[in-house]
């Protein structure tokens, strides 16, 4: 190679490559993604009511906000969500650390490891309206296949009407954003888990550490950011809960399984569609989505990490004070 081809390859840049594989993405997301939230925002300090009405800013930009902290069935549909986000998230979580360690274990191996990933991910795929008619056949009333079983097992004398009980409806919603997605959370901690050193392993195998202990003092230290990525995802999305419970039981009974969204959605394409107040409700939840993120970010940082960098910096600037001074 010549030396002019040397200096040509040395002084080559890659980087507008990638500029231009990232473009294509870059502008659909300003167009679909972006430019829809800024304009949600402005939308938020308006009167705007449908489509094709005349629009007009406020006297007052933050009364649309005023009026959602007051509005008790915001403020209802904002608890629902978070009670059935808990109420799913935390089986979901135990399920998935379970199957993990399961399918990981170094001791036992599995066979078929293919096979039970697939029908435990399979929920994961199926679209929102299947499942909703399914669980809406399952526990129907006053004849539905779960109402047959429980009377056969004695359970019950007569037929319960699920969707009419807060309780049931909610915890139903929960078992079914639980049963859709605890199987994607179990592939994203095995993916963590094979991401693993396997010296760390050996070396825990070596020092007679069995697989609890394996699992609690190695595995799970080591998927903190596994973990911390599935938190902040199983959050959004939660808070997020739209589908299921507009469709298993349009939000009833009695506002029982109106999320956030499906507040929203009412509130905008229903009755007087009040775009503005709609918009302002959507603009409060991706705050406290934003907040909630933050103080987990927060809360799960790496401590020794930050101390030792911190550690790092004092050394960094006590060697040059020293250098200064000699």
């Amino acid at each position: 190679m010549t030396t002019r081809s040397q200096k040509y390859l040395r002084g080559l840049s890659y980087a507008r490559y990638g500029y231009r594989y990232a473009a294509p993405f870059m502008i659909i997301f300003l167009i679909f993604n972006f430019y829809p939230t800024l304009y949600t925002m402005f939308i938020g300090f308006t009167d705007m009511r449908g489509v094709g009405n005349e629009t007009h800013l406020l006297e007052e930009p933050f009364a649309n906000f005023i009026d959602m902290f007051h509005n008790q069935t915001f403020i209802d549909s904002l608890k629902n969500t978070v009670l059935i986000w808990i109420m799913n998230f935390i089986p979901q979580m135990s399920l998935a650390l379970l199957l993990t360690a399961w399918f990981t274990s170094r001791t036992s191996k599995l066979k078929c490891q293919g096979f039970f990933k697939v029908v435990f991910y399979m929920p994961n795929i199926i679209t929102a309206a299947t499942i909703a008619i399914l669980f809406n056949t399952l526990f129907g009333y006053p004849r539905g296949p779960v109402n047959e079983l429980f009377t056969a097992l004695g359970l019950q004398t007569s037929s319960f009407d699920f969707f009419s009980s807060k309780g049931a409806s909610q915890t139903i919603v929960a078992f079914i954003q639980f049963w859709t997605w605890f199987g994607n959370t179990m592939i994203m901690m095995i993916s963590g888990v094979l991401g693993i050193s396997p010296d760390i392993f050996e070396a825990a195998d070596i020092d007679g550490a069995n697989s609890v202990q394996t699992f609690f003092r190695i595995t799970l230290p080591n998927l903190k950011t596994i973990l911390l990525y599935t938190l902040i995802t199983s959050m959004i999305g939660g808070l997020n809960m739209f589908d299921i419970p507009l469709l298993f039981n349009n939000g009833g009974p009695d506002n029982a399984t109106t999320t956030a969204s499906v507040f929203i959605y009412q509130l905008a394409f229903k009755g007087r569609q009040f775009f503005s107040k709609a918009a302002a409700a959507s603009m409060m939840l991706f705050v406290i989505i934003g907040i909630l993120s933050a103080v987990l970010f927060w809360t799960m940082r790496d401590k020794d990490a930050i101390a030792a960098e911190k550690l790092k910096k004092e050394m960094r600037k006590k060697w040059k004070q020293e250098s200064r001074g000699v």
